[in-house]
């Protein structure tokens, strides 16, 4: 307490300074309206500039809340958008709608992946708790990322696209020629689309979307672009190189595709099998 009295009394002068100039501020700003609303500008200049920075701290923060809460809103979308398809072509057929759509879509977070490998997986922040099976399909925003091959209670895994071992049925947009797409092993960013006939018409740039020929994907998602093809002679089939839709580098967010009537689609087709 002396040491604090010793201090104010040594440097009293400063403080009194800044207590009159205080004051002069005050004076000046009460009683000249130009000053008064230089200052008012000047401290709501001030004040907006901290809210800012305040809320923009604040957004930062919840950054990875509102990815979760736009990635689930996301997957609503896409089982709302694939009920209605179905429910088009139904009535198309004049057969009885069903309103029960066949695939269903469960967000999820990307919390581990590969992608230089030869076989790379990826691994997902749902698991057997949350409703994921094996043999889900896995897709982002710009299209197909792999599929679930392993589930605990609270994580999944499995193989994407850039796996040597993993195919996936396609076919070429404008004209439903199919066959099967597949990694080389080489580049993140291309693939290669096997079995289809050279008599058919390609052209660059060519959209390739998933067949729906499989009980893990429906048709029409994006799978990438026609590259470049080639036809070597006396062979039945281009060789097609397909540029990726999916940026495997940067992809965070994806929806896990659930086939409703998979067992009874698998039960059916085992039948065929066995005949």
């Amino acid at each position: 307490m002396r040491s604090l009295l010793q201090f104010l009394a040594r440097h009293y002068f400063i403080f009194l300074f800044l207590a009159l100039e205080v004051v002069s501020l005050i004076l000046i700003v009460n009683y000249n309206n130009f000053q008064r609303v230089k200052f008012l500008n000047s401290s709501n200049r001030v004040s907006a500039s901290i809210f800012e920075a305040s809320s923009n701290l604040t957004n930062y923060f919840h950054l990875r809340k509102i990815n979760d809460e736009l990635a689930a809103e996301n997957a609503e979308l896409q089982t709302k958008l694939q009920k209605l398809l179905e429910i088009d072509n139904l009535s198309q057929r004049d057969t009885t709608i069903n309103p029960d759509t066949t695939y269903q879509f469960i967000p999820a977070r990307i919390i581990n992946k590969s992608v230089n490998k030869q076989y790379n997986y990826i691994t997902i922040n749902k698991g057997r708790l949350d409703g994921i099976e094996p043999d889900m399909g896995i897709i982002g925003v710009q299209g197909v990322v792999g599929m679930v091959t392993n589930v605990s209670d609270h994580y999944s895994s499995g193989p994407t696209i850039l796996n040597k071992r993993w195919r996936v049925s396609a076919k070429i947009k404008k004209n439903n020629y199919f066959g099967s797409l597949s990694w080389a092993g080489l580049d993140h960013q291309y693939a290669q689309l096997n079995e289809i006939p050279f008599h058919v018409e390609l052209t660059v740039g060519d959209t390739i979307i998933t067949s729906g020929y499989s009980s893990i994907f429906p048709e029409g998602i994006m799978l990438g672009v026609i590259e470049n093809f080639n036809h070597d002679s006396g062979a039945n089939f281009y060789k097609i190189q397909i540029r990726l839709s999916t940026n495997f580098k940067t992809i965070t967010h994806v929806d896990l595709v659930k086939n409703n009537f998979l067992e009874e689609q698998i039960n059916l087709e085992d039948k065929n099998t066995n005949d």
